[in-house]
């Protein structure tokens, strides 16, 4: 086949396309997460510290995800999508070269100021990804479907990636590992440049002019107000939700030496174990998508109680096996949750006001994740990580538990109904 007939081609399928660069992307990533996840336990043996990692992944989210939405709104997702993957180039790199460039205090500085500007640029990217995604689908019908199966390549990414990092940590070293990851995210701003062709012309921006209220319908209290009491609902329940039961990306080297041991390989397979049950957990949501976004309180509530219940089990966990089936549904218990929720933002949300929805989806459960990484690793290190897992898994059971009894009949409108 030519190269003429293969550009062609990868076109033609934009979505698919899409998709797998966005998904070896991930596994790059997650490779370079992995690397740096052992190196700064390794020289450390800090819970808090990894938990400080993850923070600084997750909590630009807090601050970010509004102004990324406003950005996305009015600039259009394309420019902010292409603008924030170079950045996360720019970030990769900084922390490849931090290996050979330094040592001790100052290299796991660099790589946790390299962590926290991946965590800046992927918080303008995720927002700009889920507003972009609505360019390339035919119908409004598919939007749901898409950004699922988007979230099941996703974690797919997350299953190839940690193994790869660990094994890229014996054999070759760290720096490897982190210049891959910087040099994956070329292959997304390549995609978008030369590849897709999305419906530009079917992006609503929203404008500076002031509402009825007096107030900018760019900024995110317009969107706040905008949405519904529905997706308010959701958006608060699920930052909630997620300072009980979305910690363990940041206790995963310390998890991963309770049910099997202390080596790379073993913190790449067990981080895998999670990123398989995200995998299981988004092809189930892929498959019910259109009935799932419609009903918010049943997803909340089973993903939540799901995941709540496996931390539980966990805490009570005698050996690797049991320990390792827990893991596998915290992993598709989270990942349910996060797709999910975002995915009914986006569904249940106008055009023009997405890339703020999917801004305030992020605050809620990126935000709160940082921030319950950072209270699990202090209540690791005053309790023992059991006690940890035990206490606010039981929080998030009754989370889940509630929200199911209150709310499992609520219905947000036909999506095609909020299209516009």
């Amino acid at each position: 086949m030519s190269t003429a007939a293969l550009l062609s081609a990868l076109r033609r399928h934009q979505r698919t396309t899409f998709l797998v660069a966005s998904g070896l992307s991930t596994a790059g990533s997650f490779a370079g997460l992995t690397a740096k996840g052992w190196i700064l336990l390794h020289g450390s043996n800090s819970p808090l510290l990894l938990s400080l990692h993850f923070a600084a992944l997750a909590l630009p989210a807090l601050a970010v995800s509004g102004p990324a939405g406003v950005v996305t709104d009015r600039l259009g997702s394309e420019t902010v999508l292409i603008r924030a993957q170079w950045a996360l180039f720019g970030a990769g790199v900084l922390g490849a070269v931090a290996i050979p460039l330094s040592s001790g205090q100052l290299q796991m500085a660099l790589l946790l100021l390299s962590t926290l500007l991946v965590g800046i640029a992927s918080t303008y990217e995720l927002t700009a990804r889920s507003k972009y995604c609505a360019l390339l689908v035919d119908e409004p019908d598919q939007l749901a479907g898409y950004l699922t199966s988007f979230s099941v390549v996703f974690n797919v990414g997350k299953l190839v990636g940690p193994p790869l990092g660990g094994w890229m940590m014996a054999l070759s070293g760290a720096s490897i590992a982190l210049a891959l990851d910087a040099a994956t995210y070329l292959l997304p701003i390549a995609t978008i440049l030369w590849l897709l062709v999305p419906n530009r012309a079917g992006e609503v921006r929203s404008t500076a002019r002031l509402d009825a209220g007096g107030s900018s319908e760019t900024s995110l209290l317009n969107a706040w107000q905008s949405c519904g009491p529905v997706l308010r609902h959701v958006l608060r329940f699920t930052a909630v939700a997620c300072l009980a039961v979305f910690f363990h990306p940041a206790l995963a080297p310390v998890m991963a030496r309770r049910v099997l041991d202390g080596s790379p390989q073993a913190l790449g397979g067990f981080t895998a174990v999670l990123a398989a049950g995200s995998i299981a957990g988004g092809v189930v949501l892929q498959r019910y998508s259109r009935w799932i976004s419609s009903r918010p309180g049943l997803l909340l509530g089973c993903c939540t109680l799901a995941t709540g219940l496996a931390q539980l089990g966990f805490a009570r966990a005698d050996n690797a096996a049991v320990g390792l089936a827990m893991t596998f549904v915290i992993g598709a218990g989270t990942a349910s949750l996060l797709a999910g929720v975002n995915m009914i933002a986006q569904v249940g949300s106008p055009q023009r006001i997405r890339g703020r929805m999917a801004g305030l989806a992020q605050i809620a459960f990126l935000g709160s994740g940082g921030l319950s990484g950072v209270l699990a690793a202090v209540l690791s290190e005053a309790l023992g990580l059991e006690a940890c897992f035990a206490l606010m898994g039981g929080v998030g059971c009754v989370l889940g538990a509630v929200e199911l009894i209150r709310h499992q009949r609520t219905r947000l409108p036909d999506p095609r109904l909020r299209s516009a």
